[in-house]
């Protein structure tokens, strides 16, 4: 026996909800035509079940009622929006914690760095990133650009180039860094120093 669609009891409960809306409203189906356009026919089937709601035809009757389009039509749940914060060590003693859910063509992160005490390894990638300093100082070397950015301050790169970063001045540095494919860029800069 085939089952039907998750999505079927919500569109089984529209019939019901918008004859309980008009019923509410004491609007007759001339009345609620009227101020639609719809036609009497079409509302009298889409109350009954004989027809299926479309948005063209959900969209004026939210109007209508002055209700939002998802109570109107008994949407589920999304569920809870917050990101549940799991902090991770890194390999150089720091902690990255993920600010996005799954995966998608940007990745958030919160990252606190200590101070490495190395010199620059630079490294390359696919992708393109982005980050910007919450506190502390950060060094960032790009390619044969070496850089100190402070709280506030923002940089972009291609991550092909060679970079590295990392404290600037022995102290942890806490920053926030979007990655992503390439081309989806964030367009901030940060000024070399002096």
């Amino acid at each position: 026996m085939d089952r039907p669609p998750p999505h079927q009891a919500v569109l089984d409960e529209v019939a019901p909800r918008l004859r309980r809306l008009r019923a509410q409203r004491g609007l007759t189906l001339a009345a609620l035509s009227e101020t639609t356009g719809i036609s009497r026919s079409t509302l009298s089937r889409l109350e009954s079940g004989q027809r299926r709601p479309s948005l063209e035809l959900l969209l004026p009757l939210a109007s209508a009622y002055g209700v939002p389009l998802d109570d109107m039509v008994g949407a589920p749940e999304v569920g809870d929006p917050r990101v549940r914060l799991t902090p991770r060590a890194l390999p150089n003693g720091g902690t990255s914690v993920a600010l996005t859910r799954g995966p998608g063509p940007l990745q958030a992160y919160k990252m606190i760095i200590p101070d490495r005490g190395v010199e620059p390894d630079l490294r390359t990638h696919e992708g393109y990133e982005w980050l910007y300093v919450l506190e502390g100082r950060l060094r960032l070397v790009l390619a044969e650009h070496d850089l100190v950015l402070g709280t506030g301050e923002a940089a972009e790169w291609d991550t092909r180039l060679p970079h590295w970063f990392g404290s600037a001045d022995g102290r942890p540095v806490e920053i926030l860094s979007l990655f992503g494919r390439q081309g989806e860029r964030m367009h901030v800069r940060a000024k070399p120093r002096s």
